[in-house]
């Protein structure tokens, strides 16, 4: 698919990500009366169109996520099939992933505060939380979802520095254990002991992936990388998680405490749930007297991306004539 095309009422403008099951464009929403407005669309790679096992977790990401309604989640508005292709029509947020803001840290050879992590991580939980605790909204019944990918590449940050969680195409229900034994789905680097053992998951999972991205995020390093991803794979479920001064960062002991129960390798020793964990980076930096707020984020990203951003508004506003 090409920018500048038309497909079906949306008007694609940029490609803006590509993963391995699909591709995410900017496109202009087109309705009566002149309306319209800047969405995302995700479509279906063509090679994959024809796969009835991507197709199926194309549709599973959209009915779970056409559930969630969240600010720290974006939101999935529509999802059909144009020209033998199938889309998920999402929320656009403008701004970066968090994995370009790490980059783009450790080009500048600095390392982001712990306190702004933890006020990415706060946001980050607020989400989940939301997503582990839904209720089905017609029969009430808890949907139990699990992300099973968190990662920097499905945390956005809008330059507003509104923090979302995105991308939930792994995810499932608890009780909904399918994948056939031996398939790992998601970031080897951030999957959990349980996830790299094909074990049964639940909310802690999630929990453990957060924990990996919260300490990638004040190291530039993430723990358990290794030489192969067989490698990585077994120090995951092994290996102890190294302090964070061998990569000279310096961090206060009880943020890296938190980060340390979040990875602990059995789930029982980690944060019962995503509020659990909330409150505990909430305490933290009720402690120090650091409470980062979106605006502080927000001034933190266009230090970071003032010419990226200077390019974005100009497509937004292309997108709006």
């Amino acid at each position: 698919m090409e920018p500048g095309k038309s497909f079906g009422k949306y008007v694609l403008l940029k490609r803006i990500a590509a993963g391995g099951m699909g591709e995410v464009y900017l496109a202009q929403k087109r309705g009566p009366r002149g309306f319209s407005m800047p969405v995302a669309i995700k479509v279906i790679l063509p090679y994959l169109g024809s796969s009835q096992r991507f197709t199926e977790m194309f549709f599973n990401e959209a009915q779970l996520a056409a559930q969630l309604n969240h600010p720290n989640i974006v939101r999935v508005y529509d999802f059909g099939l144009i020209e033998e292709t199938y889309f998920i029509e999402m929320e656009y947020v403008q701004g970066e992933n968090l994995a370009t803001i790490i980059d783009e840290l450790a080009r500048r050879k600095a390392r982001l505060p712990d306190f702004f992590a933890a006020k990415i991580g706060i946001d980050v939980c607020k989400g989940l939380d939301y997503a582990h605790t839904k209720r089905d909204d017609l029969s009430g019944k808890p949907l139990n979802i699990i992300h099973r990918d968190i990662s920097p590449q499905n945390i956005l940050i809008s330059y507003g520095g509104e923090v979302k969680i995105t991308d939930f195409g792994i995810a499932k229900r608890a009780d909904d254990q399918k994948t056939k034994g031996g398939m790992l789905k998601g970031k080897y680097s951030y999957m959990s002991p349980e996830q790299v053992l094909s074990n049964a998951l639940d909310k802690r999972s999630d929990i453990f992936s957060l924990g990996v991205v919260l300490y990638e995020m004040v190291t530039g390093v993430r723990p358990f990388d290794r030489r192969s991803d067989y490698l990585t794979l077994e120090a995951i479920k092994s290996a102890p998680v190294p302090p964070m001064q061998k990569f000279g960062v310096e961090v206060d002991a009880s943020f890296e405490a938190i980060v340390a129960r979040a990875l602990a390798k059995d789930p029982a020793e980690r944060f019962p749930s995503a509020r659990v964990f909330r409150r505990e980076l909430e305490a933290y930096l009720q402690e120090r007297h650091r409470r980062p707020t979106t605006i502080d984020l927000d001034t933190f990203l266009h230090d970071m991306f003032e010419e990226k951003i200077a390019e974005k508004e100009a497509i937004k506003l292309l997108s709006q004539a």
